[in-house]
């Protein structure tokens, strides 16, 4: 069974090791183009960040998280946030958009997520989201299904991530009431503010947490050393292999 994010998100450490993750947001914000009087529901706040972006554009944000730590996180900071489940969105017919960054692909199965944002908005309301893409991560993967492997485990029942391609989504988003407006594949190599230990620590948890805990720093040097070849630069710089999923929708009426 994997690690579900919400035993382990900590607002600190994804500051710390993930402050790129907005950064790489910027364009799909600007595909939201959020308004005056607007009312935005955000799932998977991330940092807040972007979030307060929104906000700053003169819409009301509710954010939405599984990880206690980063809703109480997003309320220090003056945000409507609450403890939610994308899975389990209650919300009827209330915003004029749902806006995600690099969160849609832990919440699984994704049909849950896309039924309860579709209810979420309003006629005509709009979905606008980033997210994984296929073969995001695809050499870390695949070093970790190595070094896992080697232990008896499988990485890919492991995985808590969902990265489908845009043929897939496609019609996920179409099966659920949407009408897709734009929707592509963006290869987005990211380099990281720290090695790729960090990294692991703050995503990977769902992967080394099936190891006993004497085994989980071999497993992750092990997983670092098969990597490093791969993944860092000619001036030492550890450049992750993202690929990124974006799209813009609209609900049916």
């Amino acid at each position: 069974m994997a690690i579900t994010p919400e035993r382990h998100w900590s607002a600190r450490r994804y500051a710390e090791t993930a402050s790129f993750v907005p950064e790489l947001g910027a364009p799909v914000l600007e595909l939201l183009a959020p308004s005056a009087g607007e009312r935005i529901l955000d799932p998977g706040c991330g940092d807040d960040v972007l979030t307060e972006k929104i906000v700053a554009a003169g819409a009301t944000v509710v954010v939405v998280d599984a990880a206690d730590g980063m809703v109480a996180a997003a309320r220090a900071r003056g945000i409507d946030a609450r403890v939610v489940r994308g899975q389990n969105l209650t919300f009827d017919t209330e915003f004029d958009a749902v806006f995600s960054n690099a969160a849609l692909h832990w919440m699984r199965p994704p049909k849950a997520v896309l039924a309860g944002v579709r209810r979420a908005l309003k006629p005509r309301g709009r979905f606008v989201g980033e997210m994984g893409g296929h073969n995001n991560t695809a050499a870390i993967i695949v070093a970790l299904s190595a070094v896992l492997g080697r232990r008896g485990r499988d990485a890919h029942q492991l995985s808590p991530w969902y990265f489908p391609s845009a043929g897939a989504y496609r019609e996920k988003l179409e099966a659920a009431g949407f009408s897709v407006e734009d929707i592509r594949i963006i290869q987005l190599p990211t380099a990281l503010p720290t090695s790729i230990e960090p990294w692991l620590d703050t995503f990977g948890e769902a992967f080394f947490g099936a190891l006993l805990e004497p085994d989980r720093p071999a497993a992750r040097a092990e997983v670092a050393n098969l990597l490093r070849p791969v993944l860092v630069d000619e001036t030492g710089t550890w450049i992750a292999d993202y690929v990124r999923l974006r799209f813009r929708a609209t609900r049916s009426v």
